[in-house]
């Protein structure tokens, strides 16, 4: 019976990433009695092939021979004692110190796959041991500790090699393009979010600050790092963002100066005088598991998605408030096409994901830390908009958009669908948008005071769902809020005036994807609301999403609708005419890119590890791309505009 180390791994939770291709072959699988085995590299001894050991002697082999330890310093099984014999375990690999052959110089731990469970093995060995460095893996991530004193580790770019002291290793200065070749986001299939949990069990969790707060002022000043270096032409430059030797304390003053001058550079993110709240030796630890991680990326999704999970974890999904999801975002603007013409905006805009990706469709997907062209820039600061009442949303959506916008940003902290509460900041920054009514000087007066009715191209958005709207004050403002017998309700879902608020904001023949509650698509009591839709917009398309799309914050059976505004005007690039009966795009997604827990699925390559695409994410196993494609052939054969120029 033949067995071969795909076979194996597969369905584990090992993988085999972070070898090269070469070590992988060096493994040999025989056959004892019908079971697979290996003959250990640092043993010799025959031992079964579980996926655990296949790592354990891609690793050995990596040690010996991309780091060059001998073998006379590498032990296996070595027991660990916690204070008494009774407590013993074994370390799967000890790495002795070259001139003490019996004190640990380095740990490895590959018999736990969790990364949670194995950091946790991990230093319980070093604190045993006095061991100065501890390695965990299971063959698609690698994190390499070092331990400064008990109970405190920071992270390590690497181990050294057997010729190298670990201060001369951690003395090297790095480029942009040695963090672009060692990013461990690509090397080893990481996600941002997944290096934050790592800060938080090791000392986040225990530094009596907020966590979203200071790691957004670490990846704020962490992007302006790379930002400079990119901008830096033929010649190198060294990044600042770097642990290296440096003390807690120089660490503190380094990061400190980049984050005042990325406030300097990206203005109003951040009030004057804001600083970075972490202990030096915290900070330290944080920065060194930021520090072998590259941020700026063909998207900025690496960032959206960390800053998603701090935010909800900080507000604990208050108001219906999560992020959307990015497939279900480019969905929607694969759908919707913006163009180079179109002005757009989000009305309940989070992290400002659908105006972001707008800006990037529009660009043609490109994007780097050298930052836009001048008419890339014009349009990110000129026609793209952004509105939520949320802080923390708005501080994340100014700072992408600024960032994405190479320092130009349409994005307002308001109560959307109280436009009588808007600020003067607000009011300026929207007037642009204001339509204008020449022929009607006392209704273009009573908008221009008011500011209810917009002209916008394309209007992209995930409103709140959660709790009703009580306040008469803005109830009465809405006429989708009157019931059959045409007095107002006294509370009105939220989502629901936000489908009127929506259409305000959009000139005629606009067109608008919403994220809804599905629902509004089926209750009998929602017919209502469905007419009132029709009435004004012609009903292009309805996306019903799975169940698990926007788990864990909501199990809510939710649906996108993709609507196209009445205009009857001929000479309107815009022109859709009124018709009683046509087509409507249906289709249902029944693969979400999550699970029942809402962790995302991943397509899985022959490594048992995700795939990357074009842009080096995990390519998440979903079918909005196939639901999108099919709508825009649809959409040219119906001579819809929009999707003609797709």
């Amino acid at each position: 019976m033949s067995h071969t180390i795909q076979d194996i791994l597969k369905g584990s939770d090992y993988a085999l990433t972070i070898f090269s291709e070469k070590e992988i072959k060096a493994i040999e699988i025989h056959d004892r009695a019908g079971k697979p085995y290996l003959t250990c590299a640092a043993s010799d001894k025959p031992r079964p092939a579980k996926p655990e050991e296949i790592v354990r002697q891609l690793y050995l082999r990596k040690l010996m021979g991309h780091y060059g330890y001998p073998k006379e310093r590498i032990a296996v099984e070595k027991p660990v004692y916690f204070g008494s014999a009774v407590h013993e375990k074994a370390a799967d690999i000890v790495i002795w110190e070259k001139d003490a052959p019996t004190t640990p110089y380095i740990i490895v731990e590959v018999k736990k796959p969790k990364r949670k469970d194995g950091l946790e093995q991990l230093k319980s060995y070093c604190n045993a041991e006095g061991s100065p460095i501890g390695v965990w893996t299971n063959g698609s991530e690698t994190i390499a500790l070092h331990r400064e004193e008990p109970n405190l580790f920071r992270n390590l770019p690497d181990i050294p090699t057997a010729r190298q002291r670990l201060a001369e290793m951690l003395a090297e200065r790095w480029t942009l393009e040695d963090l672009e070749k060692n990013n461990k986001l690509i090397t080893e299939r990481r996600s941002l979010k997944s290096v934050i949990l790592d800060m938080e069990d090791l000392v986040l969790a225990n530094a009596g600050v907020d966590a979203f707060d200071e790691v957004f002022k670490l990846v704020y000043a962490k992007l302006y790092d790379e930002w400079q270096a990119a901008r830096g032409g033929k010649t190198k430059r060294y990044l600042e963002f770097r642990v290296g030797g440096s003390t807690g304390r120089e660490f503190a003053e380094k990061v400190d100066s980049l984050f005042k001058r990325a406030m300097g550079e990206w203005p109003g993110v951040f009030i004057e005088g804001e600083r970075i709240n972490l202990e030096p030796d915290h900070l330290k630890v944080c920065g060194s598991f930021l520090e072998d991680i590259k941020l700026f990326n063909s998207n900025l999704q690496v960032i959206d998605e960390a800053f998603e999970y701090l935010s909800i974890k900080a507000a604990k999904g208050e108001k219906g408030q999560y992020f959307t999801v990015r497939h279900v975002i480019d969905m929607c603007v694969k759908m919707l096409n913006p163009s180079i013409d179109d002005y757009v905006i989000d009305t309940a805009a989070g992290s400002c994901g659908f105006t972001v990706h707008a800006i990037f469709h529009v660009w043609g997907d490109v994007f780097t830390a050298k930052g836009p062209e001048k008419w890339q820039s014009d349009y990110a600061g000129s026609h793209v908009y952004g509105l939520d009442f949320d802080p923390r949303s708005v501080k994340i959506a100014r700072a992408l958009n600024l960032i994405a916008g190479d320092g130009k940003t349409n994005v307002y902290r308001a109560n959307t669908l109280d436009p009588k509460t808007w600020n003067d900041e607000v009011r300026v920054g929207m007037k642009p948008r204001l339509r204008r009514y020449p022929k009607d000087p006392e209704r273009d007066k009573w908008n221009q005071e008011h500011y209810r009715y917009f002209d916008f191209d394309v209007l992209l958005t995930n409103p709140p769902f959660a709790g009703d709207i009580k306040d008469s004050r803005i109830i009465h403002q809405y006429d989708i809020a009157k019931g059959a017998k045409g007095k107002w309700e006294a509370n009105v879902g939220r989502d629901i005036l936000f489908i009127e608020r929506n259409i305000e904001f959009l000139k005629p023949g606009g067109r608008a994807a919403m994220v809804l509650p599905q629902g509004r698509f089926n209750n009998s009591g929602d017919e209502i609301i469905r007419r009132w839709i029709a009435d004004r917009a012609r009903i292009l398309a309805v996306v019903g999403l799975h169940q698990n799309t926007f788990k864990p914050h909501t199990g809510t059976k939710t649906s996108v609708l993709f609507v196209q505004m009445w205009n009857e005007d001929k000479k309107s690039p815009t022109y859709n005419p009124r018709i009683e009966k046509y087509p409507v795009f249906l289709a249902t997604s029944i693969k979400p890119g999550k699970d029942n827990s809402g962790e995302y699925i991943y397509r899985i390559g022959p490594d048992n590890a995700p795939l990357l695409d074009n842009h080096s994410h995990m390519v998440v196993e979903h079918d909005l791309d196939e639901i999108a494609d099919g709508f825009v052939a649809w959409g040219k054969k119906q001579a819809l505009r929009f999707c003609e120029e797709a």
